[in-house]
């Protein structure tokens, strides 16, 4: 039988991920409240979309900052607001 947790960001039981996605606090809360289908949205589209379209340099301390900051936000680990991505008129001149 599958592992579930109450997921934090559906707001209900899912199934969870098989593993904890990286070492440390932060990989073990996540593998606690997050589901396997949450998981998979952020690493499989919503990381790249914050990546690409904040133009996000993972060599940089604080860049990487806004990226995890930004993936505990979508994943409702922590409160405020996700970054807006696909955007239509984002960088469009009047």
């Amino acid at each position: 039988m599958a592992r579930t947790v109450m997921c934090s960001k559906f707001k209900k039981e899912l199934p969870g991920l098989e593993k904890p996605p990286f070492s440390g606090d932060m990989g073990t809360k996540i593998f606690e409240k997050v589901s396997a289908e949450a998981w998979n949205q952020w690493s499989k589209d919503v990381q790249i979309k914050v990546l690409n379209e904040y133009r996000l340099n993972m060599a940089d301390p604080r860049d990487y900052q806004v990226l995890v900051d930004q993936m505990l936000r979508f994943l409702g680990l922590v409160e405020g607001d996700v970054a807006e991505v696909e955007n239509s008129e984002r960088g469009r001149r009047q």
